[in-house]
């Protein structure tokens, strides 16, 4: 049978972050946050804590630093004149230099979103310790009550820069507080200095020893951020090209995710309807989906396999649903359902069926076909004789003329159905179908409905069209179909009856045709062509609209056919006649996976 090609997907339908939804929306998700923050690439590789926490202490710095030079600065305008004039050169070349710095390293860092490399690190720590020991100097040295800025200036940059980086940092601070408090304030080195230094290195070592558990820890859930990102991502793309509906609807009735498939079976824009009462909208499009939802709901026992039918595109369409509960602990449980229209299916069952049903009548009707022809002929004899016997009146003999002719009709049909009864392949072999052909047309030209108005055009392959089969079943399906042919054409007109023979080929095989490299046999006719209603049934048994006909001949062409594991095709049209395409497994094809039916168009 032919199956219709399924509808492209079109788009994912995004849900809440429940169940199944969660996969079909974490994609988005991560691409709207990794716009918004910088990555880990962005602070040396050392991860998302350092990424985003990084970007934070650096704005704490770059604001401490603009407040201790504007307060430097401030503090040598009001003591201007009693200030020696290196301290106020000192504080306003600090102000300048830190209003030039401090911007262009924020434009930088945060606006432009640049990776800074080390020596970046390392030029705001120098100036950081030069403006820090600036005020500490101006306070009073060791006895300045801002000493403890170095431990600030000291944890930021060692939470900013790896171990060995944060302790020379500290290296570099301690060295700048050593040269101010002896060089600068001539103060000797003292405990109260040696405690300030310990307190310092202490604090590089503490701070850097966590910063590096932080890192590490940082690095570990970014790692595990990317692959669950990448799980979710792949689960969201599976899940919007997969043919198959996957609808999820949380404990209060609310549409929670659906996917492509879903909204194209459902035919509604779920878009509209995430996160609100959806039961109604289901019901209206297939009572039994919303049974079957609440029934889930309800009773919390998942549906294995159900047929439910739904409304879309006008049509009644089958489709098969199962349904999975989803547990949750903050409230009731949601419920997922998976669903697939399963139209073809179904009409491939009623195809099994009904050809299972004809086989059985088939066989039946043979052998009763049988034991009617039998005493059939029997009646036919003796008719005969008594008709033609001496002293019969002409009514009489007239009478027993009739009935030997439609004995003889009765016989012709019994022996038809016979045929199409046992219609089966016995021997098979490699066979040419252009000799076929060949071989059949000859017998067709012997035929008592040949005669000159029929021309006959024959279009053979050079090359052999080889295939397996019985011969003489094959021979039968070409005479019944040029046969066909020939009686279809009107009357008072010339037949043109046109065979074709070929090999399709792998490139140009019949659209909808599930055999490959097929071989092709095409019969056409100029006739008046076939009433679309008819087109339904030409291939039942003993339907014919031709006087005399059987209505067996097609039959017995679809049967044969059948029996080949190959399909017949039908075009037919007022305008370009009648065109019969048979189509069967070539000798070099493998033979396909299930049988083709008969495409009627």
């Amino acid at each position: 049978m032919l199956v219709p090609a399924s509808e492209p997907e079109r788009q994912l339908v995004s849900g809440r972050s429940t169940g199944v939804g969660e996969a079909g929306t974490a994609g988005a998700g991560v691409d709207q946050a990794s716009s918004r923050q910088p990555t880990a690439e962005s602070w040396m590789g050392a991860g998302a804590w350092r990424g985003a926490r990084g970007l934070e202490i650096l704005r704490w710095v770059y604001m401490a630093r603009l407040g201790l030079a504007g307060g430097v600065f401030a503090a040598a305008v009001f003591m201007w004149a009693a200030a020696a004039p290196t301290k106020t050169l000192a504080a306003t070349l600090a102000l300048v230099v830190t209003l030039i710095h401090t911007p262009a390293s924020y434009w930088y860092t945060h606006i432009r979103e640049q990776r800074p490399g080390t020596s970046f690190f390392y030029g705001q720590a120098v100036l950081d310790v030069v403006l820090v020991t600036l005020v500490v100097d101006t306070t009073g040295g060791s006895q300045s009550v801002v000493s403890p800025l170095y431990i600030l200036l000291i944890s930021a940059y060692t939470l900013l820069l790896p171990l060995r980086s944060g302790l020379l940092v500290t290296l570099l601070a301690c060295v700048a507080y050593i040269a101010d408090v002896v060089w600068a304030q001539g103060t000797t080195l003292n405990m109260v200095v040696a405690l300030q230094l310990g307190i310092f290195v202490s604090v590089a070592l503490v701070v850097g020893l966590i910063g590096t558990k932080l890192r590490e820890t940082g690095a570990e859930l970014s790692s595990m951020e990317d692959a669950l990102e990448q799980l979710r991502l792949d689960t969201g793309d599976i899940l919007g090209n997969i043919p198959t509906a996957v609808l999820t609807i949380d404990g209060g009735g609310r549409l929670a995710y659906a996917n492509p498939a879903a909204q194209n079976l459902l035919g509604i824009s779920l878009v509209e309807w995430l996160d609100r009462p959806i039961m109604e909208q289901l019901g209206r499009c297939s009572t039994g989906l919303r049974t079957v939802m609440d029934r889930t709901l309800k009773h919390r026992i998942p549906v294995a396999s159900a047929e439910v039918r739904v409304q879309h595109g006008g049509a009644d369409v089958p489709v098969g649903i199962s349904t999975a509960v989803l547990e949750r602990r903050d409230g009731p449980p949601s419920v997922t359902a998976i669903m697939r229209d399963i139209s073809d299916r179904v009409r491939m069952e009623r195809l099994r069926q009904r050809t299972e049903r004809l086989e059985a009548v088939a066989e039946l009707s043979a052998s009763l076909a049988h034991e009617i022809k039998n005493p059939l002929a029997s009646i036919s004899s003796s008719v005969q004789q008594l008709g033609l016997g001496d002293g019969v009146d002409e009514d009489d003999r007239l009478l027993s003329q009739l009935i030997l002719k439609e004995s003889d009709r009765l016989s012709r049909l019994l022996s038809d159905f016979i045929d199409f009864a046992r219609v089966h392949v016995e021997r098979t072999r490699e066979l040419d179908l252009r000799h076929i052909v060949s071989h059949a047309l000859q017998a067709v030209q012997q035929h008592p409905d040949y005669s000159e108005d029929v021309e006959i055009r024959v279009s053979l392959e050079e090359d052999p069209v080889l295939f397996e089969g019985d011969e003489e079943l094959m021979h039968r399906v070409v005479t019944n179909l040029v046969l066909n042919a020939m009686q279809a054409a009107e009357a008072d007109s010339k037949t043109v009856v046109d065979v074709e023979v070929r090999n399709a080929g792998s490139d140009s095989a019949q659209p909808g045709i599930d055999i490959i490299d097929p071989v092709i046999l095409q019969v056409a006719d100029n006739g008046p062509g076939i009433e679309e209603n008819d087109l339904k049934r030409i291939f039942d048994p003993f339907f014919t609209k031709r006087r005399g006909g059987s209505g067996l001949g097609l039959a017995i062409v679809h049967r044969a056919v059948r029996e080949h594991r190959g399909t017949v095709l039908v075009a037919s049209s007022p305008e370009a006649g009648t065109r019969f395409t048979v189509c069967l497994p070539s000798k070099r094809a493998p033979a396909p996976t299930e049988v083709a039916g008969e495409k009627r168009s």
